[in-house]
């Protein structure tokens, strides 16, 4: 594996090294200090629509508007072999690309599955930083002793339950970084993985191209060129005086600490302290009430899952319930202690439904809310007269553990695991 492999755009799975790209092959690498990671998710879009419709995996496919003004929201790889490229006028994508497979953007659908990869990145950690639909940083600072090993380890359990659970590819990036992590997905695309030590960052980052830096837009890299500036390598070895002088003082100081890879930004998650929320929008309009009681037992799984990932514990249970017209309904109850356990959280959300006035109407959409939090270690639990032996928390935990290891469909309760698929 070599560093033409990422020049060809071949997928890359390894660690930066003096000699080159070297393959995870399960000894251990030097990332201690390698605690962001960048997730990106491959050809988003047109991966969704190749997931519904299985016929057309492997041919060329772009997602976009077929007007005469439409223009290419998204393409897969096979598409883009071709030129095809999004922004690009479906007149001209067609004509280099005859063959492809076009279908109409569906915001819905790509929400709904983004919802369903975020929740599983807030399983890991709660230090999630969502940049898009398509791609977050994480800090995996906290997690490594919890999973087991360090970043690089919890970059390979996140591409592996990516595909188990969502059926989708992605590429991560590994560094000490955000700006080397966002980097290093991109070049080890599609579903790679690329560790870039703090070692070998300047050997990663010299020899890109200057357009490779962060605020590097179409006029800045003219003016670099213009000073003979073709390589981040040129413009670390230039004197930040002199990027200053010509770029302006902000911009001077910005690249010239990117070039050599320090960028002092953390990562910043979405705050947790009011409240902790999912929800699912269904293909078809729902009024069979078992399968929204089912449905509101699988988020209330996804909230109490990241609320235990987070430390924290709620008082305060929401339901969200969208009618066909879009209209919305919301109910809430505030219960005599916070609580993490989605045995408890979905018996109050089903409650709220029942009392709703909604059995039986069609819903587009439910959700599950959790607020009022406050750190979990802080709350005593007083265990219910029908506790015997472990209470559901523990219960939950141990569940926690499974999914971590298996997959999200490893261990759940029997009434979603026996209902029907479509009722997802």
């Amino acid at each position: 594996m070599s560093r033409r492999q990422l020049e060809r755009g071949e997928p890359v799975r390894g660690v930066l090294t003096g000699r080159g790209i070297v393959p995870l092959d399960g000894r251990p690498v030097d990332d201690a200090d390698c605690t962001v990671l960048h997730i990106d998710m491959d050809a988003f879009f047109s991966s969704v629509e190749e997931l519904r419709h299985p016929e057309v995996r492997g041919r060329p496919v772009i997602v976009g508007g077929t007007g005469p003004r439409g223009v290419v929201a998204a393409a897969n790889y096979p598409a883009r072999r071709h030129g095809v490229h999004s922004a690009m006028p479906m007149s001209r994508a067609l004509r280099l690309c005859p063959q492809a497979v076009v279908f109409p953007p569906d915001g819905a659908t790509y929400r709904r599955v983004s919802a369903r990869v975020m929740d599983l990145l807030r399983s890991i950690t709660p230090q999630v930083e969502q940049l898009s639909v398509d791609e977050a940083f994480l800090d995996v600072a906290g997690a490594d002793r919890r999973l087991g090993g360090g970043p690089t380890h919890i970059a390979q359990l996140i591409r592996a339950r990516v595909r188990a659970e969502q059926g989708l590819t992605c590429s991560v990036g590994v560094a000490a970084t955000k700006f080397v992590a966002k980097l290093a997905s991109t070049r080890c695309k599609p579903d790679g993985l690329l560790l870039v030590p703090t070692e070998h960052v300047t050997d990663f980052l010299h020899p890109l191209p200057v357009g490779a830096l962060w605020g590097v837009g179409e006029r800045t890299e003219q003016a670099l060129r213009r000073m003979g500036l073709r390589t981040v390598g040129d413009v670390a070895r230039t004197p930040p005086d002199t990027l200053r002088h010509e770029l302006g003082r902000a911009l001077g100081s910005q690249l010239a600490e990117l070039a050599w890879g320090r960028d002092p930004r953390p990562v910043t998650a979405e705050t947790v302290d009011k409240s902790i929320s999912t929800e699912e929008t269904f293909d078809t309009d729902v009024h069979d009430p078992e399968q929204i009681r089912r449905e509101l037992l699988r988020l209330a799984e996804r909230v109490a899952r990241r609320l235990r990932a987070a430390g924290q514990a709620g008082r305060t249970v929401g339901v969200k319930l969208r009618r066909a017209d879009f209209s919305t309904v919301t109910r809430s109850r505030t219960l005599s202690e916070p609580t993490d356990v989605a045995r408890r959280i979905a018996a109050v959300a089903r409650e709220l439904y029942a009392a709703s006035g909604l059995l039986g109407t069609p819903l587009r959409l439910v959700g599950v809310r959790v607020e009022g939090l406050v750190p979990a270690d802080r709350v005593h639990h007083q265990l219910a007269l029908d506790e015997d032996g472990p209470s559901w928390r523990t219960v939950e935990k141990l569940q926690d553990e499974v999914v971590r290891r298996f997959g999200d469909g490893a261990l759940r309760p029997a009434s979603l695991a026996f209902c029907d698929e479509d009722d997802v």
